[in-house]
């Protein structure tokens, strides 16, 4: 079953949160709204599903038909950033959407018990909920979803508030499991990481507003004007005063490699010169903050650097790390 929306637009105190004209997600597809805090990620996923207490106005899909609420009850399985879990065992937990479905308690409990071991959680099966870690309950809460074999599955945020071996560990084991069921996904993130590993297709979302939708990898590598560039992580800014070019270039800072300004910058580069003003330590690496005529721009590097803060620094990047930028004009 599909899922999107036409004209699907969400106020709240006479504010626009969302303002999507039109969205669509296929069966067996998996979409990720990429935006940053505050962008509305959330208020889309809700209005999505009905949920919230904003007032909404456009049309739902399913299946390219208008829905109803009760319909989108039906269909729906969601799974936020705080999953809620009752005070029970693992195991009834995971049954609980099968028993709200009218599922019998012993077939609801053997349904649930292959979604729990698909995620990593069946040795947890008899203890009770409270007792849970946030990475646990979060996978408790995914085999909830996943158990009631949902045509639709909204993910608000699932790895949030989780350790970094405890997401790569359930990003493996949640592509594993939307793999095993043909639901048409949307992924909540603000993660480039999470919706490279998950989703065929990435949406970013600014401001309320949908500004690029398209394939993951190309999305995730081509901004379309400024606001995207942030968001995607291309936060070292070349405006045109500083290269000559006609267009705003924009780079990974993490593409961009600091060096002295008597050297020459390497072969096919774009060189800009500043002051070095900061020198941040990123662990294996550091961050170089350098003030030009025209701004600042960043390099993150991992060679060994002597500069210090006043010293004077060239910043260049390959053109194949480069991106044409033009700028926001809404």
């Amino acid at each position: 079953m599909s899922i999107g929306c036409r004209d699907l637009r969400v106020t709240s105190g006479g504010r626009e949160l969302v303002a999507v004209p039109s969205l669509d997600i296929a069966a067996g597809e998996t979409l990720a709204v990429l935006g940053a805090n505050g962008a509305g990620k959330s208020t889309l996923l809700r209005a999505l599903a009905h949920l919230g207490t904003a007032t909404r106005s456009g049309t739902v899909l399913l299946d390219g038909k208008a829905a109803t609420t009760a319909e989108l009850r039906a269909a729906v399985a969601a799974v936020l950033q705080r999953p809620v879990l009752q005070r029970m065992t693992v195991l009834d937990n995971a049954a609980a959407g099968l028993r709200l479905r009218g599922v019998p308690r012993r077939a609801a409990r053997q349904r649930a018990e292959p979604w729990l071991a698909a995620l990593g959680v069946a040795h947890l099966a008899t203890r009770h909920a409270g007792n849970l870690s946030g990475g646990e309950a979060q996978r408790v809460a995914l085999a909830r979803a996943l158990a009631v074999s949902p045509r639709v599955l909204l993910l608000d945020e699932p790895f949030a508030g989780l350790d970094a071996t405890s997401r790569t560990d359930l990003l493996a084991d949640l592509r594993s499991a939307l793999d095993a069921q043909n639901a048409a996904v949307l992924l909540v993130t603000h993660d480039r990481a999470e919706a490279t590993a998950l989703a065929g297709r990435t949406a970013l979302l600014v401001r309320g507003e949908l500004r690029q939708v398209g394939r993951t990898d190309e999305v995730l590598d081509a901004p379309a004007d400024l606001e995207c560039a942030n968001l995607l992580g291309f936060t070292t800014h070349l405006p045109p005063a500083l290269t000559g070019h006609d267009t705003m270039l924009v780079a990974r800072p993490e593409r961009c490699l600091p060096l002295a300004t008597d050297r020459p910058p390497p072969p096919d580069t774009i060189a800009v010169d500043g002051v070095l003003r900061r020198v941040v330590p990123l662990g294996g690496a550091v961050r170089l903050d350098v003030d030009t005529t025209e701004g600042p721009v960043t390099a993150v590097t991992t060679v060994d650097t002597a500069m210090a803060p006043g010293d004077p620094v060239r910043v260049a990047a390959l053109a194949a790390h480069l991106r044409e930028c033009p700028p926001v004009t809404r």
